[in-house]
Parts: structure tokens; sequence; C-alpha cells
């Protein structure tokens, strides 16, 4: 039997609690359970470090805002992408502590969705269920904008050396199929090389930053070209939305902020209770320093910011790059650079999805949860729901054939299913009084924990009615911000599902910490 699977004889995955009250099932004493209340079916193989690396290339904030970067700067121009993105930072901080102190309470590949179903007290089936599927949602949605954004590299990387090329956008829809199904490859089928593809990732995502901060701040010194000033990187507001008000345009352009933190997965990592606070910490603090960084040395380089904006090409990134090293080459090396460390951002956004799915239909919570709630057994991962995750990314990508305004709806709601799923997990948090769940290794104490879920639920409640509202003014319907309409689609959805599944679904509960079932390794 192996030594981070002491349940491998077990076929079927149902889920076991502390008590009769919460329906505790009959239960060998050999057979040992996770936090969630189900027998221990994935590898515990990865380390703090493998979780923390899936952390931080999963939130690869540098290679998301870059991706948006023409759409954020009309948003106050480089002075205000960077105080965005630091107020930003400074909110999610918040938000991510409060996720760090669920998750040391409760440590569970459910991750929010565990988190609020327990901490929803009497209603905690229905906040669970919401949080389950707006956070499944959320990843759906950014792997997909992360295979596109892969795409348009690609195009854009040989648009460098063939001046006379016009993209198409089947030409972007197969640089997206085929990151999207390298990526799922390797997830499904090298399980147990994860870990040590997740350590080389964050080596390739932080080293691959730096490269590309020291060539744009050097370049143009050794080209004899003249840096950007200091009024245009630090004070230069430039305004070009429509909106008149500066305050609702900062506030919007907060947005940049919203791709860096998430919760790792747990039921693979010995001792989540202290680890997982740990990466969290870790993942805020690297994506914060990398992408500041970046985005100074990069601003800096630039000397024609209307060619960036005005730009032809699919990734306009590629023209920043262009100006700094003042080469086609110069740029195409630093295009292969964000372009591997996309592919990898997409890999863990790939390991965190197909588990989210799982997690869902183990609890019965799915379509199709015999089939998508099995894992595999030999690689001992949730072959079936990554596979599905994968095909609803394809049909994504036929969306985005036929319409890259309605594509770009469903993706751009990314931020708020995630901001949605936080929510339904810390404000019950909050109301309760913090007395639904037993207090982790991170805790924090006193009138400390009420301030910060505060702030974290009024700043998620303030920014999801924000990033409901066009991006620029005058509006038209290819410019028109279809989050709200997507959002609200999708959880009417939800509901209707509710309605057919309320009489059998039980949703995940909690188990005290001093559970003579817990894996030895569960905490």
């Amino acid at each position: 039997m192996d030594e981070h699977f002491p349940n491998e004889k077990l076929k079927d995955d149902k889920p076991v609690f502390q008590s009769e009250e919460l329906g505790m099932a009959s239960l060998d004493e050999t057979e040992c359970i996770n936090p969630s209340g189900h027998r221990q079916e994935v590898y515990r193989n990865f380390s703090t470090w493998s979780v923390l690396a899936v952390g931080v290339v999963a939130g690869n904030c540098w290679t998301a805002l870059a991706g948006t970067l023409t759409v954020a700067i009309s948003n106050g121009g480089p002075p205000g992408v960077i105080y965005e993105f630091m107020f930003a930072s400074l909110m999610y901080a918040f938000i991510s502590a409060s996720i760090a102190e669920l998750a040391s309470a409760m440590p569970s590949s459910g991750g929010v969705y565990h988190f609020a179903s327990v901490c929803g007290g009497r209603f905690g089936r229905l906040t669970g269920w919401f949080a389950g599927w707006w956070n499944l949602c959320a990843y759906q949605f950014g792997v997909a904008a992360m295979s596109a954004i892969c795409g348009k590299q690609l195009i854009t990387m040989y648009g460098l050396f063939h001046p006379e090329y016009e993209p198409q956008t089947w030409h972007a829809l197969i640089g997206y199929l085929l990151v999207t199904w390298a990526t799922c490859f390797v997830v499904v089928f090298f399980n147990r090389a994860l870990p040590v593809i997740e350590k080389m990732s964050i080596v390739i995502v932080v080293g691959g930053v730096f490269v590309t901060i020291l060539v744009c701040a050097i370049m143009p010194s050794v080209r004899g070209k003249p840096y950007a000033s200091n009024e245009f990187v630090w004070r230069k507001w430039e305004n070009e939305t429509g909106w008149t008000s500066n305050g609702f345009v900062f506030m919007a352009g907060c947005l940049n902020g919203a791709y860096g933190i998430g919760t790792p997965d747990v039921e693979e990592l010995p001792r989540p209770s202290r680890n997982i606070p740990k990466a969290i910490l870790y993942q805020n603090l690297i994506n914060f320093l990398t992408t500041m960084l970046y985005l100074v040395a990069i601003f800096y380089a630039l000397d024609d910011l209307d060619a960036v904006v005005g730009t032809s090409a699919t990734f306009p990134l590629t023209e920043i790059y262009r100006q700094a090293t003042g080469s086609a080459g110069g740029a195409l090396g630093l295009g292969v650079i964000i372009f591997i460390s996309s592919f990898v951002c997409n890999l863990a956004g790939y390991i965190t999805l197909g588990r989210t799915l799982w997690t869902l239909s183990r609890d019965d919570a799915a379509p199709f949860s015999k089939f998508l709630s099995k894992i595999h057994p030999t690689r001992r991962n949730p072959s079936n729901a990554t596979i599905t995750c994968g095909v609803v990314c394809t049909l994504l990508g036929c969306i985005f054939v036929a319409s890259t305004t309605a594509f770009n709806a469903f993706v751009g709601s990314f931020v708020i299913f995630s901001t949605l799923s936080y929510l339904a997990a810390i404000l019950p948090h909050l109301l309760s009084r913090r007395s639904h769940v037993e207090p982790g290794e991170f805790w924090m104490g006193g009138w400390i924990g009420y301030l910060v879920h505060t702030v974290s639920c009024l700043y998620i409640v303030a920014f999801i009615v924000i990033f409901c509202f066009p991006f620029t003014l005058p509006v038209d319907a290819a410019s028109m911000n279809y989050a709200s309409l997507i959002t609200g689609g999708i959880s009417i959805f939800i509901i209707g599902w509710w309605l057919v599944k309320k009489g059998k679904y039980e949703g995940p509960k909690f188990v005290a910490r001093n559970n003579a079932l817990l894996a030895k390794d569960a905490l």
C-alpha cells in the first residue's frame, strides 16, 4: 500500500463525518479521511514549495496583466496602471488573509466551496453550492482567457517577421486549441511529475520576468535611446475611457490586480493547515514584486505610447518589446519568454480547474457526477474531470470564432465569479462571528480578524458593481461590458440545477481537527 495513499483499497468515495448529527457513516477504523469528510483518494505528492509554485504560476499576475495592458493603459496611462495595481494588491491582500484563515481551518480541495458550506450554518448547503459553482466558472473562464492570450502571442510573434501578415481569428483559434490540449495532456498523464514541473515552472516564471526586466531596463541605454520621463511613468494621468470621473476610472482600473490570488489544492499537500497560508502569503508577495518591477521597467522603456495603443497586432505587448530592444529579434526573444510563462500558467490553472470540478462531482453537485468524480486507478488524479474541462474550453473556443465579443464576455467575467465565490465564504464566516469552524494554525485573533474580513467583503461588493460598468464611453454592442449578463445568466442556471439536485445534495461538512479518523497528514 502506498504511504501517500492509505486507502488504496477503497473504490468509492462517500462523505464521512464526525458525528451522527452531520450524517456519520459507518467507517472501518483503518480508513482515513480528509477535512472535507471524504476518503483520501489522491496522492499527497506536493511539497510546500510545489504548491507555492502552483499558486504563483497559476496567479501569474505579470503575464495576465500584460495580456490586457492596452485596456489598462486607458484607465489613467502608465501612472494609472501602476497605482491601480498597488491599491488592488493591497485590497487582495485582505482577501488572501481571509481565505488563508479558512484554508488553515478547513484544508481540502473544495476551497471556498467547502468554506462556504461550513460557514453558512443552516444555509450552508446553498452558500456552498453557489461558491463551488462560481469558483468553477472562474477557473474555467480563467484558463480559457490564458489559452486565448497564448494563441495571440504565437501569431503576433510570427507577424514580427512577416509585415504583410494579416491575422485571422481562426489562426488564433489554432493556437488556442494547441495550448488548451497540450496543458490538459500534461496535467492528465504526468500527475506524478507535476510537483517537479511546477517547481521548474516557478523558475521559468520568476526567471523570465527578471530577464525581461533587465532587458527593458538596459537596452535603451545600450542603444543610446532616452528613457521615458518620470512625469510619464509616475505622474501624467491620461483618461482615455470617456468617463468624466477620474475616481471611477481609477477604481475600474483596479481590475488588473485581481489575477494574483487563489487557494491551491491541499489534499495533495502534507500539513496543509500550516503550509497553505504560507503558500498564499508567498504567492501574493512574489506576484506583487515581480509585477511592479515589470511595469516600471516596460514603461520606462516606452518611447511611443500611441504606437502601442494603435497597433494592429493581436498582442500589443510585442510593440513595447520592439521599442525597448529596437529590433524584431529582441521582441521575439522577450515574446518567447512571456509565451512560456503564460503556457505554464495555464498548466497550473488546469491543475486547479480539474480538481475543482472533481470536488463538486464527488458531492453529486455536478452533472454526470459518477463519471466526473472518478479518480484514475493508476495515475490517482481526476482525469475525467480535467479532460471534461478541456472539452468545455474547446467549446468556448468555438464561440471565439463565431464572436470575439461573446467570447470576451465569458472570459471577462472571470474576476466577478472568483470574487463572488470568495464573498460566499468570507461573509458567512464574518456574520457568524467565526463560530462555525475550529481555528487552524493560521488564525487572526480578536478585532484584527473582524477588520480583515470586513474590508474584504466591502471591497468585493463595491468592485463587483464597478466591474459591471462599460470600460469606455460611448458604448456600442461591441464595446459593451456583458459581465453582468453572463454572471446573471450562469447564476440562473446554477439556481435551476440547485432545484433539481437539492433533494439529494448534502455538500461537504466540517470534520473536527481531533477526529481520530483524519489522515495523519491531513492537517
